[in-house]
């Protein structure tokens, strides 16, 4: 197909500092929430004692071979690679009031390592971790405090690295909160609705006070915010179902209309009024709140479906997404339903609502790879599906929609999210580690390596639309 992507497309991956770092006791980092949740996000919440160990500790030991896997996004001609900082790098326990030098020092020299090759760092502020020093003394963001220690962190980044980074996010998939409340706001589970969405208050007015320091002290950089882009259809044409189904996609969107929109929609004070949730809302915050985003930038795996049946809900509960499956869509190995056309669909929605430029900061597939005799990876299933989903993009732009780049979803294999398993493999790069942590860490291309490579130094010329 003929390129519909800018010129200066960002093309790259995005990772997480809990995912790929390890070394999470290394040169003064202190424990994060993440450490604490050794079977994922939405596993059990467990205190570390002395000798126990979780496959996160280590993960892909990219605090020491960064330099070996920059040097191989390069080779696919990465424009552009997402990371996190992890907090406690900087702030081991969160309250500290000077930073951590080590941990500065090591991501001056992960920065300076991509600007070798030419590629821009986007970074995260919070990727689903916080020093765990704030969860268990303030009660995590539940704390109007925390804001303050959040500011304190992203001031000292943004004057750190103002010369070496452009491109910034506050908090990833910020709307998860509602589903996994310690991984993204440190609270324990069974919290009521009322200190959820107060601890959610808290860290939106931590990002609008990140935006307005990102923009005081990197003038020429841009600030986004990052939603986790759940898009959910009717599953019938019912009104009752339509409704429905506007309802919960406001359950997520209302994070970006606070952050892009610079206040809380009517649609959500009637919300919090109904179900009687109380948040405390400050003119302070208010005001706060009105430094708005540069950009959106989200994270697209899948589309859902909703339904005011109770009988196919009931269903839908008994599967690990508590979602109505699509009839009309094949699902990947883990049960995730695949939608190109939902990307298309979502990249419009976006910019028809907000008006701002767009950055698809996660997109991929979780499958098993197997190594065949002669050591080839032939992942075609992920070369399909990243395809797909590229060519609905390259119809959005054609759309109209404003799109700053894209990066795929775990360049190189790391630990998934949800289930901290190695045996879900995003990656180009295949890294020999199993889900119990045995391996030589080696790194293997993969087919979709160079299929990627081809993609980017076509500048998406070499997509071919199958539909």
């Amino acid at each position: 197909m003929s390129s519909k992507f800018p010129d200066h497309f960002l093309w790259g991956g995005a990772v997480a500092a809990n995912q790929v770092e390890g070394a999470y006791q290394t040169d003064g980092k202190g424990l994060s929430t993440s450490d604490l949740q050794p079977q994922g996000i939405f596993g059990a919440v467990t205190p570390r004692v002395d000798g126990d160990s979780g496959i996160k500790d280590v993960a892909i030991d990219f605090y020491h071979r960064y330099p070996q896997d920059i040097a191989l996004f390069a080779e696919m001609g990465f424009k552009c690679l997402r990371t996190s900082i992890a907090w406690t790098r900087i702030f081991p326990q969160g309250d500290e009031e000077t930073p951590n030098e080590a941990g500065l020092a090591f991501y001056d020299r992960l920065f300076d390592e991509m600007a070798k090759y030419g590629i821009q760092p986007l970074i995260t502020l919070s990727h689903y971790e916080m020093p765990y020093g704030l969860a268990k003394k303030y009660g995590g963001w539940g704390n109007r405090k925390t804001i303050g220690f959040f500011e304190r962190y992203a001031r000292t980044v943004f004057e750190r690295y103002k010369h070496k980074v452009k491109h910034w996010l506050t908090f990833n998939e910020i709307n998860m909160s509602l589903h996994a409340p310690f991984t993204g706001v440190g609270l324990p589970e069974g919290s009521s609705k009322s200190e959820i969405y107060q601890a959610i208050h808290h860290q939106l007015v931590a990002s609008a006070k990140a935006v307005k320091a990102c923009h005081e002290i990197v003038p020429e950089g841009k600030i986004g915010n990052m939603l986790l882009g759940g898009i959910l259809y009717p599953l019938s044409c019912r009104p009752e179902d339509l409704l429905e189904t506007q309802r919960q996609n406001r359950d997520w969107l209302f994070f970006g209309d606070v952050q892009a929109r610079g206040g809380y929609p009517a649609y959500m004070k009637r919300y919090f009024r109904e179900n009687g949730i109380q948040v405390e809302i400050t003119a302070e915050d208010q005001q706060a709140l009105r430094e708005t985003i540069d950009f959106i930038s989200f994270s697209y795996y899948m589309s859902g479906c909703v339904t005011t049946d109770e009988t196919q809900n009931e269903t839908a509960r008994a599967n690990i997404l508590n979602m109505v499956p699509n009839p009309h869509l094949a699902s990947s190995e883990w049960g995730w339903q695949i939608d190109p056309i939902g990307l298309r669909y979502l990249l419009n929605v976006l910019y028809d609502r907000y008006q701002k430029p767009l950055f698809i900061v996660e997109n991929g597939l979780g499958a098993k790879d197997r190594i065949e005799a002669d050591g080839s990876i032939n992942d075609d299933y992920r070369i399909n599906y990243l395809n797909d989903h590229l060519v609905q993009v390259a119809e959005a732009i054609d759309d109209g929609v404003e799109v700053m780049g894209y990066t795929s979803w775990g360049p190189i294999d790391l630990v998934s999210a949800s289930k901290a398993e190695m045996s879900k493999r995003y990656g180009f790069i295949y890294v020999d580690r199993d889900d119990e942590g045995n391996g030589s860490l080696e790194r293997r291309r993969k087919k979709s390596f160079y299929w990627y490579r081809d993609v980017i130094q076509s500048n998406g010329n070499s997509l071919k639309d199958q539909g």
